[in-house]
């Protein structure tokens, strides 16, 4: 239960964080909570996409290290790992929805908009809230539906108030 809260914690306050660093480095230890959280509750497509994103996004917050051609390839990767994951643990099509919203997340966090991070809250509370809906973690349903509109909100506030809409790519 720890980790639940730990997680759904961690990730609403990422979405509201304007710095893409700092959202990022809030990000990465919600990816490890909700990986040890999926392990206890027998999620294993969640708990394995956890450590995934938990090396992508540590990855990702040192974006700068890498020339353009190499970080195109980390992207690539990872949604390839991401997709694997689905395959390798297929638990019925329930193993979607975390696939989605990872795969989507992981393109959003590897921009270096700001507005990306914030889109991806959105996808990423519903396709999760979702998955989090059949596990019976009802606990992480009440975080990513918080996560979700804070990604509503937050898009609301940073993008479309200000006259700048959201690409979506």
């Amino acid at each position: 239960m720890i980790f639940s809260v730990l997680a759904f914690i961690a990730v609403t306050i990422s979405v509201c964080i304007t710095d893409r660093k700092k959202s990022l480095c809030v990000q990465s230890f919600n990816c490890i909570c909700e990986g040890i959280y999926d392990f206890i509750i027998s999620a294993y497509t969640g708990a394995v996409l956890g450590i995934i994103n938990f090396i992508r996004t540590c990855i990702y917050i040192n974006k700068n290290k890498f020339n353009k051609n190499i970080y195109f390839i980390i992207l690539l990767i990872f949604e390839t790992l991401v997709i694997f994951n689905c395959i390798l643990v297929w638990n019925g099509v329930i193993s979607l929805l975390p696939t989605i919203g990872s795969v989507i997340r992981t393109y959003c966090l590897w921009q270096s908009n700001m507005k990306y991070v914030r889109l991806s809250g959105i996808t990423t509370g519903l396709f999760y809230g979702l998955y989090y809906v059949y596990y019976e973690g009802w606990f992480m349903v009440l975080g990513y539906l918080i996560l979700l509109i804070a990604g509503v909100i937050a898009v609301y506030k940073n993008d479309i108030k200000n006259g700048v809409k959201p690409v979506m790519a």
